[in-house]
C-alpha cells in the first residue's frame, strides 16, 4: 500500500446517488481473484454498450475525463455487497480517491484497507465541485490528507473532512493490515521465542 499525503488532480464527475457495488463492477467479473486488469471492467454496464463499445454517453469516455485521479460521487457510495473488487476496480482505473457525501459503511472500510481514499464532504460541497468541473474539466483538486482537507482554490472551497487518527496513520505511512501487523515484528519474535517448542 503506498503512501499518501497530498493528490492534486482533475476529477471525473459522477451525479448519482446509491451507486452499489454492483454497478461499480458488475458480479461476472468476481470470479478472478488477480485485481490487476480490473480497471477496464469499472462501471462496465454503463461505460460499454451491448456490442462492447464505448459509451460515448458516459463520464468516463469523454476526453476531459482521461487521467483523473479524483472520482465526485454523490450520496451513499459503494453500498451494497462487500466485494473488495469494487474498490480494486477503481484503483486500477486510476483513481485514488473518492469524494462523497456519505458512502456504505463496508466500502468505505474496504476503500481504508486497500489504500483508496474515501473522503467525506457535506452535499453541498460535493454540488459546488460538480459545478466547478461543469464550468472547466481541468478544474484541480487537492486532498490533502495531513490537514485532512479538501481545497478547491478556483472555487473557493476548502473544507475539512473526518477521518480517525488510526485510519489518517494508515494513508500517511502506507500501512495495510500486515504493514501494521509487520509494526509490532519485535514483540512477535520474542512470544515466539518465549513460546513452549511442543506447541503446534
Amino acid at each position: 500500500m503506498a503512501k499518501f499525503t497530498t493528490l492534486t488532480s482533475h476529477a471525473v464527475p459522477l451525479p448519482a446517488d446509491n451507486v452499489d457495488t454492483d454497478q461499480i463492477i458488475p458480479a461476472r467479473f468476481l470470479k478472478v481473484t488477480d485485481k490487476h486488469g480490473l480497471g477496464d471492467s469499472l462501471f462496465c454496464d454503463w461505460r460499454y454498450l451491448k456490442d462492447g463499445s464505448p459509451n460515448p454517453d458516459f463520464v468516463l469516455n469523454e476526453p476531459a475525463s482521461q487521467g483523473a485521479q479524483i472520482l465526485i460521487a454523490g450520496d451513499n457510495f459503494g453500498s451494497g455487497s462487500s466485494r473488495e473488487h469494487a474498490v480494486w476496480a477503481i484503483q486500477q482505473y486510476g483513481f485514488e480517491a473518492v469524494i462523497a457525501p456519505s458512502f456504505s459503511d463496508i466500502f468505505r472500510n474496504n476503500c481504508t484497507k486497500n489504500g483508496l481514499v474515501p473522503v467525506i464532504v457535506p452535499e453541498s460541497t460535493v454540488e459546488a465541485i460538480w459545478a466547478a468541473i461543469e464550468a472547466d474539466s481541468e478544474t484541480q483538486i487537492v486532498v490533502d490528507m495531513e490537514q485532512l482537507k479538501v481545497e478547491v482554490p478556483a472555487a473557493g472551497i476548502d473544507e475539512s473532512f473526518p477521518m480517525d487518527p488510526q485510519t489518517q496513520h494508515r494513508f500517511l505511512n502506507g500501512l495495510d493490515d500486515v504493514g501494521i501487523t509487520l509494526t509490532h515484528a519485535d514483540a512477535i519474535d520474542t512470544y515466539e521465542a518465549a513460546r513452549p517448542a511442543w506447541l503446534p
